[in-house]
């Protein structure tokens, strides 16, 4: 009997440490609102011919007329957040950023509270009955359950706040009042963490961006002294209950990698060729689940099927083994053709088995 895709993800993150192997590579595409609404029936036509990764895909189920890309994300809206964070967006289906930071005079903080994670989420009221709902039925199928925290959780919150530059110079002038702030939101991540650890989910999610292009956003100096205890505190209560902790970032966040693990990280989703491949290996491999982030920015929008494939092949060459230790992700986002798409997913159907075959 084939494996379920819970059972075959776990064994791939624990990376078959008291398991048998597992028997494919997870992987997930998740298509942008901004090009669903490029593409439109072109990426259907893509979709239906690969079931592998879209088995209740039907072409013509979406209706374009109706499409509403949520808050942060609709095209010339501002829209306040549950912290009090104006965003503004310039694309539809592509999140926007943070214009107005309630903390941008540090002496509002004595008037400024979290909002109540049990009752307001984000972007809208929480509705923690009904995730109680969800997770039980996903058990009662044997799937597999995951939850988390908000996009953003702490280093991108705390810009919000208080403003990207603003928290650069208190990270480097070594603010005092800075630690209180960071005491607030994790009381607020804490309490979520609680909520998902008492509906016993398998992941625990920790996504953020900690990465540009070429290096760290934040040095792993600064990020040791002020973010790791605070990633510590939220990650081992995960660890303790036999939940994996998924951490997410875009862009360069190798040097932060050691640190990361150390705060209890066992799946790592970073981004492949802003990080480079071999140092991911060199760094990664068999310490964690690396969760790979394929490429967005060179290959998959503008490469041909040929530089595709070889990149995927690369890949799962050089960061996967029989005992598992690697999932993939990618995002689709214009202006990648569906023709793209097709030579992606082509790739992935024909190398999630490669080291069981």
């Amino acid at each position: 009997m084939a494996l379920s895709n819970r059972d075959n993800y776990l064994r791939t993150a624990s990376l078959s440490r008291g398991t048998p192997p597992p028997e494919y590579i997870p992987i997930g595409v998740h298509i942008s609102g901004a090009s669903w609404d490029q593409l439109r029936g072109a990426v259907e036509d893509v979709l239906v011919r690969h079931p592998v990764f879209f088995p209740n895909f039907r072409k013509g189920q979406r209706d374009y007329s109706k499409r509403d890309f949520g808050p942060a994300n609709r095209a010339g809206e501002h829209f306040t957040d549950a912290w009090g964070c104006v965003w503004y967006d310039a694309i539809d289906g592509i999140e926007g950023q943070v214009v107005g930071h309630p903390l941008d005079d540090r002496a509002k903080l004595a008037t400024w509270q979290p909002p109540d994670p049990l009752k307001t989420a984000d972007r809208g009221p929480a509705d923690w009955e009904g995730t109680r709902r969800n997770v039980a039925a996903a058990k009662e199928r044997g799937d597999l359950t995951s939850g988390g925290l908000a996009h953003g959780f702490l280093f991108m919150r705390l810009s919000y706040l208080r403003g990207f530059e603003n928290l650069m110079l208190d990270f480097a002038t070594g603010e005092p009042w800075l630690r209180e702030l960071i005491r607030l939101v994790n009381v607020h991540n804490k309490a979520i963490i609680e909520q998902w650890l008492n509906l016993g989910v398998d992941v625990i999610g920790f996504p953020e961006d900690l990465g540009a292009q070429t290096a760290s956003v934040i040095s792993p100096k600064a990020f040791g002294e002020w973010l790791a205890p605070a990633y510590k505190e939220l990650m081992a209560p995960c660890r303790a209950a036999g939940a994996h902790v998924h951490m997410h970032s875009d862009g360069h966040t190798i040097e932060l990698a050691d640190q990361l693990i150390g705060c209890g990280v066992t799946i790592f989703n970073p981004q492949d060729l802003v990080n480079g491949i071999d140092n991911l290996a060199r760094e990664l491999k068999g310490r964690v689940c690396i969760d790979l982030d394929v490429d967005r920015q060179r290959i998959v929008p503008f490469g041909t099927r040929r530089e595709i494939r070889a990149l995927i092949e690369e890949e799962v060459r050089t960061l996967g083994s029989p005992q598992g230790g690697l999932t993939m992700i990618v995002g689709i986002y214009p202006p990648t053709p569906p023709e793209n798409v097709d030579a992606l997913l082509d790739a992935f159907e024909e190398f999630r088995t490669f080291w069981w075959r």
